[in-house]
């Protein structure tokens, strides 16, 4: 039984926990903030409760086979989970919309057909169905198995209509398309061409730089479904949270940690802010590369031939603008549970939020905006009463000034685009909060393979033996579910060694 450090309560540090402890080690975790569940964050008000953090779930098989390897209650006994249906309603620039039904490709060809045109359903499938050699191709290296010591070959886009030679690849042609060029070549339509971008501007990725494989993304909310836990995803967190304790975890809150201590050339323990050291056998670090360059006190976690870490608020991390709005009256019985209104001018958005070529970020006037109304009563006060969240991808704090009111007014212009959603909109707010762009609301995207590995993620083994990385700033990425899959490669090389290949 060894002794295990955990640095961050988020939810891939407490994924690891849970199964370490489960697999018969001591284990503790240290989390500066007053809370757990990393960016799965609530705000609560008056009777009303809103997520600040994603909003749906996907891939939930990750936690069902989280909650099934630590303990006997499976999942669905913690939380209650409900598919979403439709899983998203669009609103194109144009006016059209169309709802989208939960994992059902045949429904969901039927609604472009009918919403956009014959033939529209047919060139979506046809890329979805692409998309499925791309996951399966990729699927155990970037979701499974610990970062392969290789990584390189998963530089090649696996997506099938980029051809070249290589582990994924056939015959020859170009490496480097991006999921723009492979939008436009393939959709054609711009109301598809803004389905398909939408789904990587919500994750932080440009279409404009981002591999053809980021198609996997709309690629596994439709064949996985859009999951939605009763009271939030708030509640999923509070779970997990739950099992960590059932097993004898141990949490600190408000425990800063200031260093890793090393000894005879391993991880030892860490330093605590009060001077304490916690002394360890393993350290699992569920914080962002930098903060983890500073913890092990200028000495290097990666090497000059590993992936190298994404450094926070650089030129792919975005933040997140959201506002919160208590709303008088009753949510309407066929309100979609999530809306997404589409941005009037798709390049200006880009470049409000990833630049213009030249540096310069100028926050777009009118942003695409996601519009969650959960028909949940665990959300507001009454059925008198709807909690609603709008949520927009923005430039992160820095290269936009987010302070001097620009957040107030932003949150206007999207309250205002949102009115596409819930007719009225306005006339029926009784508050609202807004909470603007901060470093704990940068988006850690999934990894992806392609572009010469530049959208992989650092490996959850470091150069510092006994010393690991897990969380959505590690592989194989960001999401809720990318975050589970995190802590389950961590707990394996702990548990079985790092030679450990991954689960079979």
């Amino acid at each position: 039984m060894a002794r295990i450090a955990v640095i961050g309560a988020g939810m891939g540090a407490m994924a690891a926990a849970a199964r370490l402890a489960v697999a018969g080690h001591r284990v503790a975790v240290f989390e500066r903030g007053a809370t757990h569940g990393g960016a799965l964050r609530q705000l609560a008000r008056d009777g009303f409760a809103f997520d600040t953090g994603p909003g749906l779930l996907h891939l939930p098989a990750v936690y069902r086979d989280l909650f099934l390897k630590t303990g006997r209650e499976p999942l669905e006994s913690c939380v209650e989970l409900t598919q979403v249906d439709p899983a998203a309603r669009h609103v194109f620039a144009d006016g059209t919309a169309v709802s989208l039904p939960n994992a059902s490709r045949a429904g969901v060809l039927a609604a472009l057909d009918e919403a956009l045109g014959a033939g529209a359903g047919e060139r979506w499938s046809d890329l979805v169905s692409r998309a499925r050699e791309a996951w399966d191709a990729t699927r155990r290296p970037l979701l499974e198995e610990p970062l392969w010591q290789d990584w390189r070959v998963l530089g090649r886009d696996p997506y099938p209509a980029v051809r070249k030679r290589g582990l994924f690849g056939r015959g020859k042609g170009p490496t480097t398309a991006t999921l723009a060029e492979v939008a436009r070549r393939e959709l054609a339509d711009p109301r598809l061409i803004a389905l398909l971008e939408s789904h990587a501007l919500a994750y932080g990725f440009d279409p404009r730089s981002a591999p053809a494989s980021a198609v996997v993304l709309p690629y596994m909310e439709q064949t996985f479904g859009s999951w939605y836990p009763r009271g939030g995803m708030r509640a999923l967190a509070d779970a997990l949270y739950e099992r960590c304790v059932a097993r004898k975890v141990e949490f600190s809150f408000g425990t800063a940690v200031t260093g890793i201590v090393e000894k005879d050339g391993r991880a030892a323990g860490v330093e605590l802010a009060d001077g304490r050291v916690s002394e360890a056998e393993f350290v699992v670090a569920g914080v962002d590369p930098v903060r983890l360059v500073e913890l092990c006190q200028g000495r290097e976690p990666w090497g000059a031939d590993d992936v190298r870490p994404d450094p926070g608020p650089g030129d792919r991390a975005t933040g997140r603008l959201t506002v919160c709005l208590a709303l008088r009256g009753a949510r309407p019985g066929n309100a979609a549970h999530r809306t997404v209104v589409h941005a009037a001018d798709r390049e200006a958005e880009l470049a409000g939020v990833f630049g213009d070529g030249s540096g310069l970020r100028t926050p777009c006037d009118r942003p695409t905006v996601t519009v969650l109304r959960p028909d949940d009563p665990a959300t507001r006060p009454d059925d008198a009463h709807e909690a609603v969240t709008l949520t927009a991808t923005v430039a992160p704090h820095g290269p936009v000034d987010w302070t001097d009111g620009a957040a107030v007014a932003a949150a206007e212009r999207m309250t205002e685009i949102a009115e596409a959603a819930v007719p009225g909109l306005r006339e029926r707010v009784l508050w609202r909060e807004v909470l603007p762009p901060t470093d704990d609301t940068l988006v850690p995207g999934p990894a992806l393979a392609g572009q010469e590995g530049r959208f992989l993620r650092p490996a959850n083994r470091t150069r510092i033996p006994g010393l690991y990385a897990v969380g959505g700033w590690s592989h194989p990425g960001g999401g809720p579910a990318h975050a589970g899959m995190s802590g389950a490669i961590v707990a394996g090389l702990i548990v079985n060694g790092d030679d450990w290949h991954g689960s079979t």
